[in-house]
């Protein structure tokens, strides 16, 4: 009999552990994965930008949790001696349109707390010789780490603690009893006292499988990069954002400095055909069945249709790829660029068409199902906050 079962080793997952384990230093703690090893999907595929919490809504949870979780982060890779560079973010205005939409964000990013700046274009100029922008907000606390190191140092401490992780472990069927929960996998079941299902990807079957309903299902987007050729990385020295398009739920393509040195492009968003299908010809009839018959996503689609075939056509075309790329960096060829790895998001979506937005959790009897972290592996620190509050709500402190 474990107190506690975490389903999931991504970042959230292992963020959590970590944090009941630093509250409760006894807790029977055992994680379970489908995969092979920690942060095999959403964690081990992002662009591994810490993010400041600019664009978040004032008010909400993650806006409210996004500047402590920037600076947790770093101190813990400052701490246990993992790769980090607070390189810093310039969010760039290239139309004269986008400078109401600039001066929206800045305000956003006042009212949360950070320390942002708007910079002219001859300050854009001093910083990023190569960008073609009007106006500029620079964000200095943004920056890049390498996430799939931290998930292998959290599930090191983790084990350390005296926690157990068990791979390769599919979930099969969860019963919830008055005093436990069983959780059934391929091989065997597992009991605890309560349970926290932080399986990204698949967070909703999990919580499925409990007998909840979610008030929303997850819809796959596939975000594509490419790779900057190495000889051309001095185009790029800070992370280099567009003006998020207001019509669209994505942040737009975007030049990334990474931890290995090299400069990634991107990324697009486009609908995948397999919620972990990583690649064009990724595809699985369950999950696209899902969402094909789900009535919320042809409400967005209808919404954003222009902005999805658009998406859609940059993924099968570099040229396409490049112009859009070319109007932060007007410089850049489509030969200086290769295609790249790609990353799945889990979107959740209502029934309406809605996109959820903020942390989205159902408390069970005796679970609790993160269904929807958003921007996930972006903030772990941040994320098992969030998780260990709603924890909280539902008397786990009482193991």
């Amino acid at each position: 009999m474990y107190d506690v079962i975490v389903i999931g080793a991504g970042l959230v997952g292992l963020g959590t552990a970590n944090a009941l384990q630093e509250q409760h230093p006894h807790l029977r703690l055992l994680i379970l994965d489908k995969e092979n090893g920690v942060a095999a999907h959403q964690s081990g595929h992002n662009s591994n930008v810490v993010h400041s919490g600019i664009y978040y809504t004032p008010g909400s949870l993650k806006a409210q949790l996004a500047k402590q979780g920037n600076r947790t982060i770093y101190e813990f890779c400052q701490q246990h001696g993992l790769y980090y560079d607070r390189c810093g973010k310039v969010i760039v205005a290239t139309q004269l349109k986008e400078l109401p939409l600039l001066e929206n964000i800045y305000q956003r990013g006042l009212k949360n707390g950070l320390e942002v700046s708007l910079l002219s274009q001859t300050q854009l100029k001093e910083r990023e010789p190569y960008v073609n922008g009007l106006e500029a907000i620079l964000v200095p606390d943004a920056g890049i780490v390498n996430y799939p190191e931290i998930a292998a140092k959290l599930a090191e401490i983790i084990q350390a603690r005296g926690g157990n992780i068990y791979y390769q472990q599919q979930i099969q069927g969860i019963h919830e009893y008055s005093d436990y929960v069983e959780v059934q996998t391929q091989q065997t079941s597992y009991q605890a006292k309560w349970l926290v299902n932080c399986a990204g990807l698949h967070s909703d079957r999990i919580a499925k499988l409990a007998g909840y309903k979610t008030g929303m299902k997850i819809v796959p987007f596939r975000g594509e990069y490419y790779v900057l050729d190495n000889s051309k990385n001095y185009l790029v020295n800070h992370l280099i954002y567009p003006v998020p398009n207001p019509d669209f739920p994505f942040l737009g393509v975007h030049f990334t400095r990474m931890h290995n040195g090299k400069r990634d492009v991107g990324p697009n968003a486009v609908l995948a055909f397999k919620r972990e299908g990583y690649s064009k010809t990724d595809f699985n009839l369950r999950d696209l069945a899902e969402v094909l018959t789900y009535k919320g996503f042809w409400k967005i689609a209808t919404r954003y249709f222009c902005e999805g075939m658009a998406e859609i056509r940059r993924s099968f075309s570099r040229q396409l790829f490049t112009e859009n790329a070319r109007q932060l960096i007007p410089d850049l060829q489509p030969e200086d660029i290769t295609p790249g790895p790609a990353g799945v998001r889990a979107q959740a979506l209502t029934a309406d068409g809605k996109l959820v937005d903020d942390f989205h959790f159902v408390k069970g009897r005796r679970s609790l199902h993160v269904c929807n972290a958003p921007s996930v592996a972006r903030r772990p620190i941040l994320h098992y906050l969030a998780v260990y509050s709603a924890l909280l709500q539902v008397k786990i402190t009482a193991l």
